[in-house]
């Protein structure tokens, strides 16, 4: 049993990491995730979660996890549909890559240090992705100020790639940042 869920635990599929990784959000300039997605990926309720989270609330500092104010939640709500009426009653809460971190010693089934593992590596992964396009842009601009004086084609083309690289990889609170 031990080797099955090492195996598991080491091999996050690829649904489950692209599943984390459309539910990070860019918000406050961080990069977090709710408690309604962490709780379906821990599979257990809303309320559930959050119960686990304010008995060990002092695990949880402002850097680690902060509440939504009714404007981001009303953001929130546009760009990804969630319904304005029923279900919460209170504001979400956001918890940052520390936050997630410290879930694991709140949470403490096999599911919970999986999807930990899982989510651990989606912040990595896109922190590579943010890196990779901070390099391809300054290597871009290095290009065009040295043929900046050339004909108007070759103009075009870097302004072609800057519009490229203007363009958001998620339209989530302002995500990449």
């Amino acid at each position: 049993m031990a080797t099955k869920t090492r195996s598991l635990a080491t091999r996050p599929s690829v649904a489950l990491m692209s599943s984390i990784e459309r539910r990070i959000y860019m918000i406050r300039s961080q990069k977090v995730l709710l408690d309604c997605d962490l709780a379906r990926l821990y599979r257990v309720s809303t309320r559930v979660f959050n119960q686990a989270v304010r008995r060990n609330l002092r695990r949880f500092p402002a850097d680690f996890m902060f509440q939504l104010t009714p404007e981001e939640t009303e953001i929130l709500r546009s760009q990804i549909v969630i319904s304005s009426w029923g279900g919460r009653r209170y504001l979400p809460y956001a918890f940052t890559e520390q936050g997630v971190a410290m879930l694991s010693s709140v949470l403490k089934s096999d599911r919970a240090i999986f999807v930990n593992i899982a989510i651990m590596r989606a912040f990595v992964k896109l922190r590579e992705i943010l890196a990779t396009h901070k390099q391809l842009a300054h290597k871009i601009h290095e290009l065009e100020r040295k043929f900046h004086r050339h004909d108007s084609q070759i103009q075009a083309v870097f302004q072609a790639i800057r519009g490229m690289l203007g363009a958001p990889v998620k339209r989530r609170m302002g995500f990449p940042g």
